[in-house]
């Protein structure tokens, strides 16, 4: 059985408040949100997660196949609350009410896929001897999210700098930030400029996601494309759903038509609370439809 993408990381369950005070409870994640955009866009990939057992049914919320689900029991399962304070949902405070058990080597699948993609919600969910273990047979992606948000003894969520960056970021393919985590990385406020620094310290492909775009950079050229969302109630998931839709259509594609896949894939997912639930099909006559000189 050969795997697109290894996915790793908890499946949380989310308590999501809006500006209005209006709360809806999901099941989310990176590991969430993530393997529905790559199994929506018709790629086979492989979820890893640990849930404490009395949790184990979150598992079944996945919209991949229960066979392709590889579930470890754990101590404690991951629950996670976002208040937005903005219409757009650009400004939010994430509280870590409970952190699920870190992943460690052992918990590591060797299974036939091209790329293992670290999934992490919080500082510590993975360590660096995973990364470099990977690198040995896939091409890692990496969410910057887990390496820079760091959870307080309160349950408050803080971001602070990755200190093993210039060591870890050459075993990186693919690596994916937003432009707040960008600019906590490099120090710059400038999307592009960081992306080359990142390059330049090792990470070979890097995606930067705003509420605009999504901007893409080999280390040679920039390329980017807009986020279009017609509304923004599923806006929890997005940074996910664009990087696995990214990284799975780069197997076959070129970054361009990958990147417009993964604008259109997340644009698509963000009109409706919790992961995306479509195929391939709908994407391309959502491209057809709200990226029409792009079809």
């Amino acid at each position: 059985m050969k795997y697109a993408s290894i996915i790793m990381g908890h499946i949380s369950l989310d308590y999501n408040t809006d500006h209005l005070g209006n709360e809806l409870e999901v099941v989310g994640g990176a590991v969430t949100f993530s393997s529905a955009s790559a199994f929506a866009l018709g790629h086979k990939v492989a979820a890893i997660t640990k849930l404490a057992p009395e949790d184990m049914g979150r598992a079944k919320r996945l919209t991949i196949p229960s066979e392709d689900v590889y579930y470890i029991p754990a101590a404690s399962s991951t629950v996670m609350k976002n208040k937005y304070f903005t219409a757009d949902k650009e400004r939010r405070k994430c509280t870590c009410v409970s952190a699920g058990t870190p992943f460690t080597v052992g918990d590591m699948r060797e299974l036939d896929a091209s790329i293992f993609h670290f999934a992490g919600l919080i500082y510590g969910d993975f360590n660096n001897e995973m990364i470099k273990k990977a690198a040995q047979k896939y091409d890692v992606a990496v969410d910057v999210q887990a390496v820079l948000r760091h959870r307080n003894d309160d349950g408050s969520m803080c971001f602070k700098d990755w200190a093993d960056k210039l060591e870890m970021l050459p075993y990186i393919r693919y690596l994916k930030t937003d432009a707040a985590e960008a600019e906590i990385l490099t120090g710059l406020a400038d999307r592009r400029e960081a992306a080359k620094l990142l390059h330049s310290w090792g990470a070979k492909e890097i995606m930067i996601t705003h509420n605009t775009e999504v901007l893409a950079y080999d280390g040679v050229n920039f390329y980017d494309c807009p986020i279009r969302a017609r509304n923004l109630s599923g806006r929890t998931g997005r940074g996910d759903t664009a990087f696995a839709a990214y990284y799975c259509e780069r197997l076959g594609a070129d970054i361009p038509k990958a990147l417009l896949m993964s604008a259109a894939t997340v644009s698509k997912k963000m009109e409706a609370p919790g992961p995306l639930r479509c195929v391939r099909g709908d994407i391309e006559e959502y491209i057809k439809e709200v990226y029409p000189e792009y079809a």
